[in-house]
């Protein structure tokens, strides 16, 4: 038994002791094999240190030597020495047998760091050498797939199936194709590869991407069944509850819509969307107070969340409860929150509250963004009439005169502010 072996026996016991000193007897007697062997093998447990020192040791021996450089990047990488890693495979000459995988891992290194462009042309380079090696095509078809460029990954993972590869790494390349083609909008081609992921291997984010990918096709019998069986794999998966909320929403099952909330509100209490969502339903429900509640919670949430500040502001409006209409507005200004929408409430509060001066100030601030819509200028021009501003009302009614000649109402209006 040599030295390389006597550590590795003495780790299987336990015997770390005897482990660092046989460790020390490899690197000093032991041959260039036995280094390269138990660094193989010391890489695999997780001792990236010693791996790191055993590799050192061979390179100084065999300066240039591709494997050993590779081999050593990626122990680099996994001590999260990334610039080390980059440095070291930068020594590659391209002749090399292992070039091409040195520029993988290269362009696997910029990659994570946001460098999108240099690892696709590591990643050219790399097909330039070996044009019809899968691996290279399933790495380009993931950074095309991270950057959005979905005909490019659809092209590469096609490659990928076109060599028999339907797995890479762990890596189902149907439901990466699923992905891509969903991204890009062809839901139909999509569901089709999902489906094949999903006979080979059931797994939980195949199966709520073939769900997303249904709801998105309009499918949505078919994306609650699957929505149903991401739950049933694992209730925490937070992102399946307000995609099976909406999914029964379409089906027109609003009290399951809202169980469904309420159900993903205790595993994911601070999701805003899901709040918002069952403060919608409950609106549809007729519960207007458990919407205002999920509302405010939300709000709650996200002070400056608008959606649910100007769906607050329409029900307080028709509860003709102003003053809280008001507070939702001041809360989105102390937020540097702005929507055209806040001055046409905050206009129609401010005039039911008696506050006239401050109507007409956020009327006219309104009408910027709403003259062409009809519900707001009849608004404004009935104000307007009411605070003796005759001129500026006929204005305003002669402008809704022109969008709708037939409307009397208006007509007669003109002519009585004329007299």
């Amino acid at each position: 038994m040599n030295y390389a072996e006597e550590m590795l026996t003495s780790l299987e016991q336990g015997d770390l002791d005897n482990a660092a000193k046989h460790f020390k007897r490899v690197k000093n007697l032991g041959t260039d094999e036995e280094k390269f062997t138990l660094a193989e093998n010391l890489y695999h447990l997780g001792f990236l240190q010693e791996t790191k020192e055993l590799l050192e040791l061979l390179l100084a021996s065999y300066p240039g030597e591709g494997e050993l450089i590779v081999t050593l990047a990626e122990v680099l990488v996994e001590m999260d020495d990334e610039e080390g890693a980059l440095e070291l495979l930068s020594e590659m000459g391209e002749g090399d047998p292992d070039y091409p995988r040195a520029l993988l891992l290269q362009a696997d290194l910029y990659q994570m760091q946001g460098l999108f462009e240099v690892s696709e042309q590591k990643l050219l380079q790399a097909k330039k050498i070996l044009p019809a090696e899968p691996v290279i095509d399933f790495a380009l078809g993931e950074l095309y797939l991270e950057i959005g460029k979905f005909l490019e990954a659809i092209r590469s993972y096609e490659n990928v199936l076109k060599a028999q590869k339907t797995n890479v790494g762990g890596v189902d390349v149907h439901q990466r194709m699923g992905e891509a083609l969903s991204a890009g909008g062809d839901f139909e081609q999509a569901l089709d590869h999902y489906e094949k992921a999903l006979d080979e291997h059931l797994e939980i984010n195949t199966l709520f991407g073939y769900a997303f990918t249904a709801y998105q096709a309009g499918y949505y019998t078919k994306a609650i069944e699957k929505l149903e069986s991401v739950k049933a794999l694992d209730p925490d998966y937070n992102s399946l509850y307000l995609l099976l909320s909406k999914a029964y929403e379409h089906e027109e099952e609003l009290d399951k819509s809202l169980e469904t909330v309420k159900e993903g509100i205790t595993h994911d209490e601070f999701n805003k969307e899901l709040l918002f969502h069952g403060g919608k339903i409950s609106l549809k429900l007729g519960m207007e107070e458990d919407a205002e509640k999920f509302m405010r919670e939300s709000l709650a949430l996200d002070q400056g969340y608008m959606e649910a500040a100007l769906t607050l502001n329409k029900l307080f409006l028709r509860q003709e409860r102003y003053e809280d209409v008001l507070e939702i507005i001041k809360l989105m200004e102390s937020e540097g929150e702005e929507d055209p929408q806040l001055h046409w409430d905050a206009a129609a509060a401010y005039e039911k509250t008696e506050d006239y001066k401050e109507a007409l100030k956020q009327y006219r601030l309104a009408y910027t963004f709403f003259k062409e819509h009809p519900d707001f200028l009849q608004e404004y021009g009935y104000f307007l009439i009411e605070e003796g501003k005759r001129g500026e009302a006929r204005e305003v009614f002669n402008e809704l005169v022109q969008k709708d000649p037939t409307n009397e109402e208006w007509a007669m209006m003109i002519e009585r502010l004329e007299e």
